[in-house]
């Protein structure tokens, strides 16, 4: 692990809580798990079949994570991670329905998380805000329940709604409306395409949503009209590399769109995804770039600067965030 890129300070954009239960973290959630439990049960594959399977890894840490105090060990175990990645501003996100199984209530799920979030980060002296997710299958409903959340809590941390999960196989038409309503009310919205669908999930989801972000958004280089649209409307792509090569969207990371995308000129930042899920951190996400596409350290540095320009934080976190990245720089 190279030192440079273990200290240099890092904005993480794309990253989800219930995807990322490290050992530790697991481990005082079910005592008694060894280690090997834990590699079968919360870590994927890695090469999935599609991103289905990878999916259905996340349910062993959704299992555990029922309970206030779950909530708040599993919110804990993330940011000591964050920290000890040198990530300096994290937006993490998750979505709440998937923590009321047995009592909690929505509202009791999303406090819970934004008490520990702030608590934990201030302890690390980081900056963390949080994203909302409503799924892809679930109903119009449900997507209206998050976009409310969003709404209620927007001045105490929360940031986006956020649309996740199976887009191969679940379309946008349960959704459209809660967005609509979001954007009307002024809510920052970002959506997961082209990941497991192509290029034309982006164009759908850019026309119907009016997103300003895009999770992943790797498989727009399948058409070059996208690529313009991109860059046309300033839209940043979340790109998780290491996941897209495990859910089977790339066969090696040598492969990956990265490289196109950069050099068209869109706006991207590297993010974990999964750094259960996938086994990664955001410096090893850093130092595999590095070596496959020959990414410099400035490339790097640039990624965290590109993520807190894109970033939902107040102006006065960005304006501390921009300055460590530049302080950075300058050392360097």
């Amino acid at each position: 692990m190279s030192n440079n890129v273990l200290s240099m300070p890092k904005v993480e954009l794309h990253t989800h809580i219930d995807c990322s239960l490290d050992f530790g973290t697991a481990a005082r959630l079910k005592p008694g798990m060894s280690f090997e439990d834990y590699q079968e049960a919360f870590i994927a594959p890695e090469k999935c079949t599609d991103l289905s399977q990878f999916l259905m890894c996340i349910d062993p840490a959704l299992v555990l994570l029922q309970t206030k105090l779950a909530l708040q060990i599993s919110i804990d175990g993330m940011i000591r991670q964050l920290a000890a990645d040198h990530v300096v501003y994290a937006e993490i996100r998750f979505a709440p329905h998937l923590h009321t199984r047995i009592v909690l209530r929505t509202e009791e799920v999303v406090e819970t998380v934004l008490g520990q979030m702030f608590e934990s980060s201030e302890r690390e002296g980081i900056y963390c805000r949080l994203i909302l997710c409503t799924l892809r299958h679930f109903n119009e409903e449900q997507s209206f329940e998050v976009a409310d959340l969003v709404a209620r809590y927007q001045t105490q941390g929360v940031v986006a709604l956020d649309l996740a999960a199976d887009e191969a196989n679940f379309p946008l038409d349960e959704h459209t409306n809660a967005f609509r309503r979001a954007n009307t009310l002024g809510l920052n919205t970002i959506a997961h395409a082209g990941e497991a669908r192509g290029a034309d999930s982006v164009l759908e989801t850019l026309d119907k949503l009016s997103v300003s972000r895009i999770g992943h958004g790797v498989r727009s280089v399948e058409d070059p009209r996208v690529l313009e649209r991109l860059i046309k409307d300033e839209i940043h792509l979340e790109v998780c590399p290491s996941c897209n090569i495990q859910t089977g969207i790339f066969p090696r990371l040598k492969d990956h769109s990265l490289a196109q995308l950069k050099d068209a000129g869109v706006k991207l930042s590297l993010n974990t995804d999964a750094r259960a899920t996938t086994n990664v951190s955001l410096t090893q996400e850093y130092e595999r770039v590095q070596k496959a596409l020959n990414w410099t350290e400035q490339d790097l540095i640039t990624s965290s600067q590109l993520a807190i320009k894109a970033s939902f934080a107040p102006d006065d976190i960005k304006r501390s965030v921009q300055q460590k990245l530049e302080a950075y720089t300058v050392k360097a």
